[in-house]
């Protein structure tokens, strides 16, 4: 059973989306601030978080930059209506997804269960060894998809579940463009719409997170209008 938090200043979503969540099966565990949520995670991190970006004490920015500190659990934020900076800006600091408000409970259902099962697939020792998920070498780049860990250069990078789908996407075939759409079917499920903006938002972090292992990294190449290319160094 996987353990989700919940975290929200408004009881009320509080309320309704722990016992949709409890109905589907799942763990709940439910915080009204921030600060509260990282006091319990610093004890013991649960399977995925759903942060709202607006709290008292501490938001969702401040929590998720103390979270991808320790780990690499997924993260959904639920952000208003119109905070299309907030969106960005989340991705940007490692957000998986991302699900506006008013919301259907059945859409963050489906995300959620989503994003699991992309973990799942990257992290469960069990896997039986494939093409998708035996380790991969393109010159300094090492990825290992059950083990969920990357090297580059000889150094760690920790990097969220969305951003090692689309690296391994990339990185699969060097020389070769992804398009944007290509890259959405790699990293969400049929049943998760997002835009362009979300893919672009996420390269941006993963080569955030490459640069500040080594700032000569250049391997990811943007093709304007196209998407997007990984050249082996």
């Amino acid at each position: 059973m996987s353990r989700i938090a919940l975290v929200d200043d408004d009881r009320n979503i509080l309320t309704s989306v722990s016992m949709t969540l409890e109905a589907e099966g799942f763990e709940v565990e439910t915080y009204n601030d921030g600060l509260s949520a990282l006091e319990a995670f610093n004890k013991r991190m649960p399977d995925m978080a759903v942060l709202d970006i607006k709290m008292p004490r501490m938001d969702g920015m401040d929590l998720l930059q103390r979270v991808r500190q320790k780990s690499s659990m997924p993260v959904i934020f639920l952000t208003s209506k119109d905070d299309e900076i907030d969106e960005v800006l989340g991705l940007r600091m490692g957000a998986d997804d991302y699900v506006k408000k008013p919301f259907s409970q059945r859409l963050l259902v489906e995300r959620i269960r989503a994003l699991l099962r992309r973990q799942d697939a990257i992290a469960g020792e069990e896997i039986e060894e494939t093409e998708e998920t035996k380790v991969m070498v393109r010159g300094e780049l090492v990825m290992d998809p059950l083990r969920h860990a990357v090297k580059w250069k000889g150094r760690d990078v920790s990097l969220t579940v969305t951003e090692f789908l689309l690296l391994q996407a990339l990185a699969q075939r060097p020389g070769f463009v992804k398009s944007r759409d290509q890259l959405m079917d790699v990293a969400y499920d049929d049943q998760v719409y997002v835009d362009d903006r979300t893919i672009d938002s996420h390269i941006k972090r993963l080569r955030k997170k490459m640069r500040n292992t080594d700032n000569e990294f250049s391997a990811i190449e943007t093709l304007y209008g196209i998407g997007y290319r990984y050249n082996e160094e």
